[in-house]
């Protein structure tokens, strides 16, 4: 998730300089039984008796549990993210959904996942001279970006790649895998979910989001089409089908409302920023004015959600610390969609004031006590990358 300007803005302010790792969560038998724990507790199976993340009669996303942990291109805290390694340890941890996929294309018209089209920063392209000349500027929804990019690469080439960690500085444990996995086609992804669906014995969800919709469509490699022709290929393209396509472009999200029949959610960024697309077509409106009462019930006439970042739904002060919610959660259930907001990371650097602990910014801070407080404002569920945290946290809030 996250391919608007303010994101990358985030993302950049994610230490890269090598330093001090945070405590980390237990990943062993005790992780995977507190996630089950999770799904399993009285209080959990209160909610409207969503305890399983499976299609019970045909309810669809309605039968996830509220609130929903979503891991954040799966366990990224703990993993180089949108890597198959990623997304099954999330699983294995119990997270509700998975985001599987912000899919990109490759020069040849397949859909691989990576965060950005940019692979400089997550694969080990830099190390490959075969691709020296390969390394360019381009202006990507009006930001200049250097490095190398996934559309001037065939599958076979980009799969000659491996993974790595995005952002070292701050996870180096997660340097430990750098190299073990490729970059993931959504197809690969799809047969993966398939497979894993039938040794669970029930669907296992995935969110996936077009990434830079409008820029790529430019460049006659159009997203939308290439994903509704996989979904369908795989049966995965109806009302209920366990898949949340999302997007920050709404006319991704109404092109794809004309295309298949899945829970459809509209990625909304900073107050202040305007979507790529409506950019590109000279449509003046802000997210600002998406989140009034108007805008979401536009939204709602094709989607049946909305992804904001948490700073819409709680904002800050300038000190960084918690103000009081918005009525983005009451506007929004008004209007009939759900929310699932984005991103809960457990490390110092990523968390409100409030919670943060001791000095070092690679450190664990309240992680705990954040998800408190954003689960207590009604949303219907979360993005994190830590989805263990987050299973216990959800565990805590729905037992009182």
């Amino acid at each position: 998730m996250g391919n608007e300007k303010s994101q990358r803005a985030q993302d950049a302010q994610e230490p890269r300089a090598e330093g001090a790792v945070g405590r980390r969560s237990l990943l062993g038998a005790a992780v995977l039984s507190a996630g089950a724990a999770a799904l399993a507790a009285p209080g959990v199976a209160r909610a409207a008796d969503r305890d399983s993340g499976t299609n019970h009669s045909g309810r669809g996303y309605k039968s996830l549990p509220v609130p929903t942990i979503v891991a954040h291109r799966g366990t990224s805290g703990y993993r180089p993210e949108h890597t198959l390694g990623s997304y099954q340890l999330a699983l294995d941890m119990g997270a509700h959904v998975i985001e599987a996929g912000d899919i990109v294309p490759t020069k040849d018209g397949h859909l691989v996942c990576r965060h950005e089209p940019e692979i400089g920063g997550t694969t080990d392209v830099s190390a490959h001279p075969e691709f020296a000349s390969r390394k360019t500027t381009k202006i990507i929804d009006g930001v200049s970006t250097t490095g190398w990019f996934t559309e001037d690469f065939t599958l076979a080439e980009l799969k000659t790649l491996r993974a790595k960690e995005r952002i070292p500085g701050t996870r180096q444990h997660n340097t430990l895998y750098d190299g073990r996995w490729e970059i993931p086609t959504f197809e690969e992804v799809l047969k993966w979910r398939a497979a894993q669906s039938r040794k669970r014995g029930r669907e296992v969800w995935i969110h996936v989001e077009t990434k830079h919709p409008t820029y790529f469509r430019g460049l006659g490699l159009g997203l939308e089409e290439r994903l509704a022709k996989l979904l369908r290929a795989y049966k995965l393209d109806k009302k209920n089908s366990p898949a949340f396509l999302q997007s920050f472009e709404p006319t991704s999200i109404q092109r794809l409302n004309k295309l298949v029949g899945n829970p459809l959610v509209v990625l909304l960024s900073t107050a202040n920023s305007r979507p790529a697309d409506f950019v590109d077509i000279g449509d003046p409106r802000t997210v600002a004015d998406l989140i009034t009462p108007k805008g979401l019930r536009e939204i709602a006439t094709y989607a049946q959600g909305i992804g904001p970042t948490l700073d819409l739904v709680i904002p800050k002060d300038a000190a960084g610390k918690l103000l009081q919610p918005t009525t983005l959660v009451k506007d929004a259930h008004a209007a009939g969609l759900i929310l699932h907001p984005y991103t809960m990371r457990n490390e110092n650097t990523f968390l409100p004031a409030d919670f943060k602990k001791g000095t070092d910014p690679n450190a664990y801070g309240d992680a705990f006590g954040a998800f408190k407080a954003y689960f207590a404002t009604g949303i219907d569920g979360l993005f994190s990358d830590n989805c263990d945290t987050a299973l216990l946290a959800r565990e805590d809030f729905v037992n009182g």
